[in-house]
C-alpha cells in the first residue's frame, strides 16, 4: 500500500467512540482514545467498531492523511453509483464537490482524480481496520490473552463483514466485472491482511483471489455471528448476519452463482417486512424503515452539511447543487410506470420548469411547452412547494423525483444513510430465478413486491426468460432509483448508456457530453475505474502497467 496507509491505523484508532452503547453511538460525537488502549479489550474494540461506522459516512480528511472535505464516505459513494449509469440525471449545469464531472465521466476515469484516490484509500481504511481487530481477536482468544465472548465475537463477525464489504466494493470499482471478464487472469486489487508496521505493500491479486476472500469473510462472519446466538435483530448502526447475508446475496449475484445468491437473499430479508405506500413515500431519510437491513444513522454533531448524500440529490435540500440543478429521473423508466403503482407518484412528470438555467432550454413561463396560461404555471408551483416543503428558491423542473425527502423538507438537517434494504433482496431472488430460468420461482420472489407497490400487478404476463429479466431490470430501477446500484447492474447485466434512444431520458447531450451514450463494458474499460496515481507511485508492486 502507499504511505498514506501507514497513517490509517492510528486514523481509526482515532476516531473510535467514548461509549459502545448504541444508543450513545447514535447521540454522540467522536472523541479519541490512545492506540496503546484501543485493543487491551473488548470495550475498546467495540470502539473501534464504532469507529468504522463513523467512517462511512465521514468526511475524509478526519479518516485518513490526504483525505478531503469533499468527499464524505459514504454520503457521496451511494448516489455516485446512480449517477454514473445514467440514473440520477442533471438538468442543469451545477459542478459543486465535482458533480457534473462525475456525471460527464471526467472523474473515475483519470488516476489523479480525488473521486479515484478517495474511494480507494477510503475501503483500504475499512480494511486496516478490519483487519486490526481479526489480528487481535483471533490470536488473543487462541493465545488466552481474550476470553471469548458473545461480545468479542460480535465485534470480530462485524470486522469480517466489514472487510468483505470493503473488498467488495474495490473489486467492483477497480476491476473489470466477474461475468464479462476473466476472473482467473483479471487483474483485481491488493489483497491485505496486515495491522502492524512495518506495512507490507501487495501487487494485485485477481479478480477471482478477491472474491475467494469476500466468500471467505462472509461465511467466517456468519457462522461466527451464529456459533454465538448473534442470529437476528435489526443491528441499527451495527452490522448483523443478516448484513452477511445481505453482501453474500450481492457478491454471488455479481458472480452468477445463481441458486446461491437467491438462497442468501432469502435468508438475509427474514424479518425486514416490505414498506407500505405511507413508508415508502417517507422520503427514504431513516434506517428505522421496517425495510433497512443496514444503514448508517447519521447524528446531528456529525452532520456533512453541503458534503452530505441529500445535498447531491434529494431535491428538498437547501442547498444550491439541487436548488439550481434539480435531479430528474429517466422519463422512460418513469412513463414505463403503471397509473396504479404508487411509486410513480415520487416522480413529478408535469413539474412547472421554473430553471431560466435549465440545460433543455425550457425553463420559466413562455418556454415551458407543459403551461400556457401564467396563472396556472404559478399555481402548480405554489402546490409543489406546499407539498413538498420548499420555496421558490427550489428550482422546480419536469420529472424531478421526491423519493428523498429531508425528514426537515427545506433545511440541511443530517438524514441516516440506507446501504441494504429487503426489496433488494427479493429482487436479487427474482433475477437469480429468471437466469436458471426457474420462470415460477422468478415469478413467486417477485409477486410480494409487485403485489405491495402496484394494485394491479400480475406477474403471470411475465412468462418467458426474457420477458422476466426485462420486467426485474425494470423493476430494479425504479425500486432502487437512487440508491447507488445502478452502475454494478450495467456491468453485470453488460449494458451501456444512451440518453437518446427510444425518445431520450431527458438529459442534455450539450451538458452531458461524452457521456451522452457510452459502449457496453465489456468493450469499454472507462467502466473500471483508475487506479490513484499515488498508489502506482508509492507501492514497489505496482508499476504504470498496473494501470486500468
Amino acid at each position: 500500500m502507499s504511505s498514506k496507509i501507514k497513517f490509517l491505523l492510528f486514523a481509526i484508532l482515532a476516531i473510535t467512540m467514548t461509549s459502545c452503547d448504541e444508543d450513545f453511538l447514535e447521540r454522540t460525537p467522536t472523541d479519541a482514545i490512545s492506540a496503546s488502549e484501543a485493543l487491551a479489550n473488548e470495550n475498546n474494540m467495540q470502539l473501534i467498531i464504532n469507529g468504522l461506522h463513523r467512517s462511512l459516512y465521514s468526511q475524509s480528511q478526519t479518516i485518513f492523511s490526504g483525505g478531503s472535505t469533499q468527499r464524505a464516505g459514504n454520503h457521496y459513494w451511494v448516489p455516485l453509483g446512480d449517477l454514473l449509469s445514467g440514473g440520477i440525471i442533471h438538468s442543469a449545469n451545477a459542478n459543486n464537490l465535482g458533480w457534473r464531472t462525475e456525471m460527464q465521466w471526467n472523474s473515475h476515469t483519470l488516476p489523479t482524480s480525488l473521486t479515484s484516490r478517495i474511494l480507494w484509500h477510503h475501503r483500504y481504511n475499512t480494511i486496516l481496520g478490519a483487519n486490526v481487530l481479526i489480528n487481535r481477536i483471533t490470536e488473543g482468544t487462541a493465545d488466552g490473552s481474550l476470553l471469548e465472548t458473545s461480545t468479542l465475537s460480535g465485534i470480530l463477525g462485524q470486522a469480517y463483514t466489514y472487510r468483505a464489504y470493503a473488498y467488495l466494493s474495490l473489486v467492483q470499482h477497480y476491476a473489470r466485472g466477474y461475468l464479462i471478464g476473466n476472473p482467473s487472469t483479471d487483474p483485481g486489487v491488493p489483497l491485505l491482511f496486515s495491522s502492524e508496521l512495518p506495512f507490507t505493500s501487495e501487487p494485485r491479486s485477481t479478480v477471482q483471489e478477491i472474491y475467494d476472500q469476500i466468500e471467505a469473510d462472509l461465511n467466517l462472519a456468519i457462522s461466527t455471528f451464529a456459533n454465538n446466538g448473534l442470529t437476528g435483530g435489526r443491528g441499527g448502526s451495527q452490522l448483523t448476519i443478516d448484513v452477511a447475508y445481505g453482501l453474500l446475496a450481492r457478491m454471488h449475484l455479481s458472480k452468477g452463482e445463481w441458486q446461491a445468491a437467491a438462497d442468501a437473499a432469502v435468508l438475509a430479508r427474514e424479518g425486514y417486512p416490505l414498506m407500505s405506500e405511507a413508508d415508502w413515500k417517507s422520503g427514504f431519510n431513516s434506517i428505522g424503515l421496517p425495510e433497512v437491513i443496514w444503514g448508517s444513522r447519521v447524528i446531528a454533531p456529525e452532520t456533512t452539511f453541503f458534503r452530505s448524500y441529500f445535498y447531491l440529490m434529494s431535491n428538498t435540500f437547501n442547498g444550491s447543487q439541487v436548488r439550481n440543478n434539480p435531479k430528474i429521473a429517466d422519463r422512460r423508466i418513469v412513463d414505463a410506470i403503471p397509473d396504479t403503482d404508487y411509486r410513480k407518484d415520487v416522480f413529478i412528470i408535469n413539474a412547472p420548469n421554473t430553471n431560466t438555467s435549465a440545460a433543455n432550454n425550457q425553463g420559466g413561463f413562455g418556454n415551458d411547452p407543459n403551461f400556457t396560461d401564467e396563472d396556472e404555471f404559478n399555481a402548480a408551483v405554489d402546490s409543489l412547494n406546499a407539498v413538498y416543503g420548499i420555496t421558490t428558491a427550489f428550482n422546480l423542473h419536469p420529472y424531478m423525483h421526491f423519493k428523498m425527502k429531508n425528514a426537515n423538507p427545506g433545511s440541511i438537517d443530517p438524514d441516516d444513510i440506507i446501504y441494504m434494504r429487503s426489496s433488494e433482496m427479493y429482487l436479487i431472488e427474482a433475477e437469480a430465478m429468471a437466469m436458471m430460468g426457474n420462470i415460477p420461482g422468478a415469478q413467486a420472489a417477485l409477486r410480494p413486491l409487485g403485489e405491495e407497490r402496484d394494485s394491479a400487478y400480475d406477474v403471470t404476463v411475465f412468462n418467458t426468460q426474457e420477458s422476466l429479466m426485462d420486467h426485474i431490470k425494470f423493476q430494479r430501477r425504479v425500486e432502487l432509483w437512487g440508491e447507488g446500484f445502478g452502475y454494478t447492474d450495467h456491468i453485470r447485466w453488460d449494458e451501456g448508456i444512451d440518453h437518446e434512444a427510444d425518445g431520450g431520458s431527458g438529459a442534455s447531450a450539450v451538458l452531458y457530453q461524452e457521456a451522452y451514450q457510452i459502449e457496453r463494458p465489456s468493450v469499454n474499460d472507462d467502466w473500471i475505474f483508475k487506479i490513484p496515481q499515488q498508489e502506482i507511485d508509492a507501492n514497489p508492486n505496482l508499476t504504470p502497467a498496473d494501470q486500468n
